[in-house]
């Protein structure tokens, strides 16, 4: 069985359909760093006034557009900074994931979540409750083939 595997700049628009709002202004950039990077915070417990250190491992700042894609979260869509969303360099632009994009990556036609009164960044949190279809096909036929083996 040959499998097709697919990478990031497989699903991305031409950037000249990616409205303004996607793409990080430069003075929001050394928060994206931030929350993307690395961290040992010290940190107090509220409650009971024990100290700790709260650790994150870094997470790709921009993603690399030749990998697979991350997986989607609810809070993708959105303009504000948060370590979750995907950040990709376009043209030497940074920018967010268009919901075009998020649906292709979870195998939905495009503009599948488009409707009257539907913001973008509900439509990202739409593809981030979803299921991958080709995941879901996949299980759903080897399930098939393990019934009917089973009546055998």
């Amino acid at each position: 069985m040959t499998k097709k595997y697919h990478v990031l700049k497989d699903v991305l628009l031409p950037i000249e359909h990616i409205p303004d709002p996607f793409f990080i202004p430069q003075e929001l950039f050394s928060k994206w760093e931030f929350v993307k990077g690395a961290k040992a915070i010290h940190k107090v417990n509220k409650k009971t006034g024990q100290a700790y250190i709260f650790k994150e491992g870094k997470v790709p700042f921009p993603d690399d557009i030749n990998k697979p894609a991350r997986t989607i979260v609810t809070t993708e869509g959105g303009q504000y900074v948060a370590r979750e969303k995907h950040v990709i360099i376009q043209k030497g632009r940074y920018r967010r994931l268009h919901p075009i994009e998020l649906e292709r990556l979870n195998g939905f036609p495009d503009d599948f979540t488009k409707c009257e009164g539907i913001l973008e960044s509900q439509r990202a949190f739409f593809m981030g409750n979803a299921l991958v279809i080709g995941v879901v096909k996949r299980l759903g036929q080897e399930l098939s083939n393990a019934v009917s083996q089973h009546k055998k």
